[in-house]
């Protein structure tokens, strides 16, 4: 975040402003509060842990007939190797993050969840996420969830400390907000993007967004 944007009001947020009609009962433009953030990650939790158990069975599948001899009673079941969870589960993890939230936000800066409580993550500019500022944005929200995880590994070990402990990091992205003069989360100064709350009369929804696209095809 350079020296400029931190004294004014975003370019996203000054360019969204201008096209918004000038009535009394419009609501501003502002950056969105943690609370309501979190709300939207609640809406969309469901589909991605659905998504994210979806890639980590196909996963555990290849790496059981691969990497493991399979027995026939219970006693016999082993765990994946290491090397396999870190080096192929992990990144898939992030990879499927990375595509769900990519595609959404290069669709119309919102998924389902962010529609519902009109909210939408641009860049500084004001324009919709590529997929490599999309990918800069997940990994700089995981960043924190990491640390925080190796520190309670290192802290405890048990996989409670270890899940609680990357919670708490996950936690702290958007408790940072309280925190920063102008309310930014730590993946938004990381990734030079930002989540807005956008007004009623400006929340173009994300469905609408496409159907338009195909249209105008």
């Amino acid at each position: 975040m350079s020296k400029s944007l931190s004294k004014r009001p975003s370019k996203s947020a000054a360019k969204a402003k201008k096209s918004a009609p000038h009535t009394s009962e419009v609501e501003e433009l502002a950056i969105a509060k943690p609370s309501t953030r979190m709300a939207a990650i609640l809406y969309d939790g469901m589909l991605i842990l659905a998504l994210l158990f979806l890639v980590g069975t196909v996963l555990t599948v290849i790496g059981t007939l691969l990497t493991m001899e399979t027995g026939s009673e219970s006693s016999q079941a082993q765990s994946l190797p290491t090397w396999y969870q870190n080096v192929i589960m992990t990144p898939s993890f992030i990879l499927t993050l990375v595509g769900f939230y990519g595609l959404f936000w290069r669709r119309g800066g919102q998924t389902l969840g962010m529609q519902t409580w009109r909210l939408k993550t641009v860049n500084n500019n004001g324009h919709l996420l590529t997929w490599g500022q999309s990918f800069k944005r997940v990994l700089a929200a995981s960043i924190m969830p990491l640390i925080f995880g190796l520190i309670g590994s290192v802290i405890g070990g048990s996989r409670a400390i270890l899940l609680t402990s990357v919670f708490l990091g996950f936690v702290f992205n958007y408790a940072f907000c309280l925190f920063n003069s102008r309310g930014l989360a730590v993946q938004d100064m990381l990734s030079n993007t930002i989540t807005l709350k956008m007004p009623k009369t400006e929340n173009e929804g994300l469905w609408r967004v496409i159907r338009n696209r195909k249209r105008g095809k």
